[in-house]
């Protein structure tokens, strides 16, 4: 099996499509391009701002055969994905490991875990609806060389019934 490293990069460009169009002057073709590719190679800007919401944003995946490794030199940003026993104050408890060390949340989603849903109205809910276990996906600012990030990860272990780092990356500092 091989084992490939994950990277996240920004990039101006969604894809060489564009470049294609240009390159072999198809009149009759259009593609998807920013602003900045069509004016580099000399295209017809037909409409700007297409995206469904203004505030769209596109992630890439890199992978590489050799691992990335993190480093200190520069800021860097680690994407994780856990899962919590449900109970009051426990969103709070994880969230709290970053906190604690002065480490920055860039970004908080969850997603209910829905096939994995618990009984609605029965003695372990104690009469209330059922409700679905989630999973956390978090970014935050710091690199998995960092001391802070290793003990924070290593804090939310002892209690995450799920925890897995899906990668530590350089942070855009263009944006």
């Amino acid at each position: 099996m091989i084992d490939y490293s994950l990277l996240f990069a920004n990039v101006l460009y969604c894809h060489p499509s564009w470049q294609h169009v240009a390159l072999h002057k198809l009149d009759d073709t259009g593609a998807v391009a920013s602003a900045a590719a069509a004016k580099i190679y000399g295209l017809n800007l037909l409409q700007e701002d297409i995206q469904d919401y203004s505030d769209n944003v596109t992630r890439f995946l890199m992978l590489a055969r050799e691992p990335i490794i993190p480093r200190t030199d520069r800021p860097f940003k680690t994407s994780i994905v856990f899962s919590l026993d449900e109970g009051p104050g426990m969103l709070f408890k994880a969230l709290a490991v970053f906190a604690m060390r002065q480490i920055n949340l860039t970004k908080i989603e969850s997603r209910p875990l829905q096939r994995q849903a618990l009984p609605a109205h029965n003695e372990s809910t104690n009469g209330s609806p059922g409700s679905f276990p989630y999973l956390f996906y978090v970014d935050f600012q710091a690199s998995m060389a960092d001391q802070r990030a290793q003990n924070a990860l290593s804090h939310l272990k002892e209690f995450a019934t799920f925890l897995s780092v899906l990668g530590s990356y350089p942070e855009d500092i263009s944006i």
